[in-house]
């Protein structure tokens, strides 16, 4: 039994390390003039839906693939895991992921957009990572 749980901790690990891998992106910013702040914010929500997901496995919440952090929230709630109400204003990263991930029309996503993005995916993952620290100690 322990050893399912130290292979479950391992694998919550590895979505959390890509989880802060893309926050890590996302916080370079527009090293480049050509980079997109509809770009960046994806690279948010992406760590934002990531950690939620490694917080999933912890937790033996099975998930759909999907990039709705609403749902994964829902999941979480529903596997006896509150969410903070900090951490829930996230759920409007899902609109990175969806509607400004390819050109379209939506309103253009501005320096402030991005700012938002990063202050709510940064909420996210440190709440994820004190659970996950918690979870390991037992």
């Amino acid at each position: 039994m322990e050893e399912l749980s130290m292979k479950r901790q391992q694998r919550a690990n590895e979505w959390l390390q890509r989880a802060k891998s893309n926050m890590a992106r996302a916080k370079a910013g527009r090293v480049s003039g050509e980079i997109l702040y509809e770009d960046l914010c994806y690279g948010a929500q992406q760590a934002a839906e990531k950690a939620l997901k490694s917080l999933c496995i912890l937790h033996e919440i099975l998930f759909p693939k999907t990039h709705d952090i609403a749902y994964l929230m829902d999941l979480l709630v529903k596997g006896s895991v509150p969410i903070p109400e900090d951490v829930y204003k996230a759920r409007i990263l899902t609109g990175y992921a969806v509607e400004t991930r390819y050109p379209g029309e939506y309103e253009p996503v501005n320096e402030d957009d991005y700012l938002n993005a990063i202050a709510l995916a940064e909420k996210v993952l440190k709440w994820v990572e004190a659970k996950n620290s918690e979870s390991a100690k037992g």
